[in-house]
């Protein structure tokens, strides 16, 4: 379980605020996605979690510890991480990158090499042809594909996702995402997901908190948040793509 009390950011002295009185829980294997405009605070929030932002006010817990009492690097070693630049180091081969974390947990060469090869696998990239490629080799839904395999490559029972399809042409990232629930379901990991695509937020979503102006606006389950907007800024948000929505509402009715 993920849980922040009251937390707050500033990057202004306290001028304004990019998280302001944030509080909310994610559930042990439920995918909580954090949506809203760009700004509203989402990356911020994530980032507190692993600590790669520190909190000004608040407190953050990941199992039930303090993530302020527990050792930077080894909070971000147990907690998988991906992101929109995908962040594949080029001189590294696809097996490296993958298996990274492993290596600073003191896995052997060949421990690493096999868990690379397993999650190569898993994410439907052929190990045989994968294995010893640079990333400047692979395609933007290739590479996405390693940066997923790296965050689950030494088993986290968490996973912090920053817009990870975002940069991907729209067949790539409805093939990404569908690999996305078929892993989710496989593995049941606890995972925050961080996107401004509402279309994504409600494929992928087990509950959605709109974020807006550093806070919740709403947090809830897709149909809880469809039938009943909480703000006129949940309703205008869902408003705007309404013919993409009419699936949605029709599976509801």
């Amino acid at each position: 379980m993920i849980q922040l009390w009251d937390v707050c950011k500033s990057f202004d002295g306290g001028k304004t605020f990019a998280v302001n009185h944030l509080s909310l829980t994610v559930f042990e294997g439920e995918t909580l996605v954090l949506l809203g405009t760009s700004g509203c605070g989402k990356t911020t929030t994530l980032k507190m979690v692993n600590r790669l932002i520190e909190p000004d006010n608040g407190r953050i817990e990941v199992d039930g510890k303090n993530v302020l009492q527990q050792n930077p690097q080894d909070l971000r070693r147990s907690i998988g991480y991906t992101f929109q630049g995908i962040g594949l180091f080029p001189h590294m081969t696809v097996a490296d990158n993958i298996s990274i974390v492993l290596r600073l947990c003191g896995k052997s060469r060949q421990q690493r090499r096999d868990r690379a090869r397993e999650m190569l696998e898993m994410v439907e990239l052929d190990p045989q042809r994968f294995t010893n490629c640079y990333p400047a080799q692979l395609s933007g839904g290739q590479q996405q594909r390693v940066g997923v395999a790296r965050a689950l490559a030494a088993n986290p029972k968490y996973l912090l996702m920053d817009e990870p399809f975002g940069a991907l042409d729209a067949l790539t990232r409805d093939a990404l995402q569908q690999q996305f629930l078929k892993l989710k379901n496989e593995f049941q990991k606890t995972v925050i997901f961080v996107t401004h695509d509402i279309i994504e937020a409600l494929i992928l979503a087990d509950r959605i908190a709109v974020m807006h102006g550093g806070r919740i606006e709403q947090i809830g389950t897709k149909t809880e948040i469809l039938q009943k907007p909480a703000s006129q800024f949940v309703r205008n948000l869902f408003a705007k793509p309404a013919e993409q929505l009419k699936d949605f509402w029709t599976a509801l009715a």
